[in-house]
């Protein structure tokens, strides 16, 4: 490891969210597409770089095809050189172990070969799940003034949310910027505290060497929030929490994804990806190579409409990923359209998210357009093909590949409206 940069960080980006239903069908969460050309480990990648975090693995599981496809060499990264680099860590047999990672803590454990090979003097653990902007190096350097065995990243939730995270009690030794850690609880049915984990942790390698090796002989659980922490809080370590103040997209369900995405429309959106400095992989899927947008009669407002897209019909505050075609007279608003989708001619949209290569048929209306009253998003997945005038009702999911024959059986059953 280059002398200049001790530091290894690892993305756990393995894992399959049932939350988000038909969009991790075929892909890990992490490969989710965000923001009309990226994907979500686009942002704890893009924060290494610019944090000047040069040695990374990802420890990859569920689906891991997309990922890989995705990440490809590191270049997007600038993860290409003699001391940088991107190493992608799947599941894999050896003398000491043959499962599938058994969860966050466990895909560490089985990899603690490859940590101990660079051996670093801080490891960074970072989820490959969520939406920010932070530079690592800031909670680094406080980890290590701290002489802290564990530091946590953690933002503020409201009370009544509390109970969805890992939740620490922090006290008030450095103010704003942090503090030590007084007790920690996994998801609390009755929350104390509302600093969540950000599932961002600095660990000095000793420490989490003998912690995961302890937790993996007693074969229990293998979490770092349910059984990690805890243990070193039982131990009474130096744990501390180190505060981000910022803008985290959490995006577990359907709604937060989508409400995620559209933080990136309006006059001041919450997400500067310029600012920020994204980078994402412009040969997955062929983006570079992409065709100028075009543009029809209708002029579009408050959308995100990558190039490769040709928009005919009237777009309004929604997200367009390379390849979409909206056709005359259709309307797409509030929706979020993966690549290579086609919208009809005179088909409605409204809070749709649509995963890849569907089409939609002429007078087709879908969500919020479906007259149903609900709010939520209708969801498509992938290489779906509805018929013309197929209603689809808000909070609706559509399994990919549905033909023709499969829509007319789920109409019949009621899980389409008509």
């Amino acid at each position: 490891m280059n002398q200049k940069n001790k530091n290894l960080a690892m993305v756990l980006a393995g894992g399959r969210v049932d939350e988000l239903n038909v969009l991790t069908y075929y892909r890990p969460k992490s490969a989710v597409p965000f923001g009309g050309f990226a994907r979500v480990i686009d942002f704890p990648l893009s924060n290494l770089l610019h944090s000047g975090l040069e040695q990374i693995a990802i420890l990859s599981q569920f689906r891991s095809y997309s990922l890989i496809n995705h990440i490809d060499s590191g270049a997007a990264w600038d993860m290409l050189g003699r001391y940088r680099g991107i190493s992608i860590l799947p599941p894999s047999t050896s003398s000491e172990s043959s499962s599938w990672y058994r969860g966050s803590a466990d895909s560490v454990y089985q990899n603690l070969d490859f940590v101990r090979y660079h051996d670093p003097e801080t490891v960074l653990i970072v989820s490959g799940d969520h939406v920010y902007n932070m530079n690592y190096q800031k909670m680094i350097e406080y980890h290590r003034d701290k002489d802290a065995d564990l530091t946590i990243a953690c933002l503020q939730v409201p009370i009544e949310q509390a109970n969805r995270f890992g939740v620490a009690r922090i006290d008030d030794e450095d103010g704003k910027i942090g503090g030590r850690v007084l007790a920690y609880d996994e998801k609390p049915q009755e929350p104390q505290a509302n600093w969540a984990s950000m599932t961002i942790f600095c660990f000095k390698p000793q420490v989490l060497y003998a912690v995961l090796e302890a937790n993996a002989r007693e074969d229990n659980s293998f979490e770092f929030g349910r059984d990690i922490i805890p243990r070193l809080m039982a131990e009474s370590r130096r744990v501390y929490g180190y505060k981000f103040y910022e803008y985290w997209g959490y995006s577990r369900t359907i709604e937060e994804y989508w409400q995620s995405n559209m933080d990136l429309l309006g006059e001041n959106p919450a997400i500067d990806l310029e600012a920020w400095g994204l980078r994402t992989n412009l040969e997955h899927r062929g983006i570079r190579d992409c065709a100028p947008v075009k543009i029809g009669s209708s002029s579009p407002s408050d959308s995100l409409i990558y190039n490769g897209c040709v928009v005919e019909g009237q777009v309004e505050r929604s997200i367009l990923f390379p390849g979409v075609r909206v056709a005359r007279g259709a309307v797409v608003r509030d929706s979020i359209l993966f690549f290579n989708n086609q919208v009809g001619e005179g088909a409605q949209l409204e809070k749709v998210i649509c995963d890849v290569n569907s089409s939609i048929g002429s007078g087709c209306r879908l969500g919020s357009f479906s007259d149903s009253g609900s709010k939520e998003a209708a969801v498509l997945g992938w290489n779906n093909h509805l018929p013309p005038g197929t209603v689809v009702a808000g909070g609706c999911t559509i399994y990919p590949g549905q033909d023709k024959n499969k829509f007319s059986r789920a109409i019949e059953a009621g899980e389409i409206i008509r």
